[in-house]
């Protein structure tokens, strides 16, 4: 781009924030990260990636190491509580004929992929530390950090997630996240031989699914209606979800159920969401990923629209004269899609609570997924 953008500072070390870095890295900007945890440590168990998000590591690069560590494989399977097949959600490969149009892998094997990639890229990253004020003044930021540093930036990009201080001091006014009634709970444990993809079994009023993340491994996921926000102590966690599995009388949900303990990985999730209304940015100041649009999983997609917001904001700084031009050409690329997976995920939520119309929800998740696979 003509305009003097040199120095880019990334608040926060997730998904969208380390591919936002890798993607301005590749523009031959100087980028600073910063991450408040100094462990630089990702929470959970396994995460689903759909075509679109495999696409999105693709173009940043780290594809091959994807597949390397976790597993792909087309196509969900469906079966009632009880094992009788409903059928097969079909899963497009649009990252390339010989991808598969879905997957799975450890979170925190993906985050060590792109922090890997990120220090590759030249990214300086400072971990223990994150912003203290935000100034801005014609078009430069001028940060001052925790560890009583500063700096002065052309764009501060905010990545730090759904409870973002960067949202806090740029939009005060912001929504704050919503509880959508649901809470999700994952474990660890071995595959069998015949689970090649996702799979899950719908009961009356909760859900749950397993999908492979390694040659050895799958992970599993139930979603339960919870209708408060409430703490869960995690010693618990695995008494919890082995009863959630009750009434699933599938030999395999079983069998996993026998064998949940403190080694797998349990870990239960509160589902929350936020969209933050346009602008998504104030001056050289933009919001990126779970900071901005964050959804709940229902349609794999909350880490992809987060990788898509690196990609995309990378391109028009690329592409445009000025930053402030760049910011509002990365914003109308970004909000319906993003809206469109916040909203409908949202609805998807709000019909299993309520025992709706399941013709209702195929069809979202149908017109989801097709709009998903469209170029971003």
């Amino acid at each position: 781009m003509t305009a003097p953008l040199q120095r880019v500072l990334v608040i926060g070390g997730g998904f969208s924030g380390m591919a936002t870095a890798i993607q301005c890295a590749k523009l031959g900007l100087t980028v600073d990260l910063v991450e408040i945890d100094p462990g630089w440590r990702s929470y959970g168990a396994g995460i689903s990636i759909g075509g679109p998000t495999l696409r999105a590591l693709g173009t940043i690069g780290v594809l091959d190491a994807f597949f390397e560590r976790g597993h792909g494989g087309d196509g969900v399977n469906l079966f009632t509580a009880g094992g009788h097949p409903i059928g097969t959600l079909p899963t497009p490969r649009v990252a390339g004929d010989d991808v598969p149009g879905g997957g799975a892998i450890m979170r925190p094997v993906l985050a060590e992929i792109l922090a890997r990639a990120t220090r590759a890229a030249g990214v300086r990253v400072r971990l223990g530390c994150t912003f203290a004020r935000i100034e801005q003044d014609d078009d430069r930021v001028r940060v001052s950090f925790t560890d009583g540093t500063q700096g002065s930036y052309g764009l501060v990009v905010g990545a730090d997630g759904l409870y973002s201080k960067v949202r806090q001091a740029v939009f005060p006014d912001a929504p704050k996240p919503r509880y959508t009634g649901q809470g999700v709970w994952r474990a660890v444990v071995p595959r069998p031989a015949d689970i090649v993809c996702a799979t899950m079994w719908l009961g009356p009023k909760v859900k749950a699914g397993v999908n492979p993340v390694s040659q050895e491994e799958m992970y599993l996921f139930v979603t339960e209606d919870r209708p408060t926000n409430e703490h869960i102590d995690p010693a618990a966690w695995p008494r919890m979800l082995a009863d959630l599995l009750a009434p699933f009388s599938v030999p395999l949900l079983q069998s996993i159920r026998a064998q949940l303990g403190p080694h797998s990985q349990c870990n239960y999730r509160p589902l929350e969401s936020l969209l933050l209304p346009e602008p998504w940015f104030d001056a050289s100041v933009v919001l990126v990923g779970d900071a901005v649009h964050a959804t709940t999983p229902h349609m794999a997609a909350g880490a992809g629209i987060g990788l898509e917001d690196a990609i995309v904001l990378a391109e028009e700084l690329g592409r445009q004269a000025t930053v402030a031009s760049a910011l509002q050409a990365f914003q109308a690329r970004r909000w319906e899609r993003c809206r469109m997976v916040v909203e409908n995920s949202g609805r998807l939520g709000e019909i299993e609570i309520a025992g709706g119309d399941k013709a209702e929800h195929t069809r979202i998740m149908h017109e989801t997924l097709m709009c998903l696979v469209q170029p971003i």
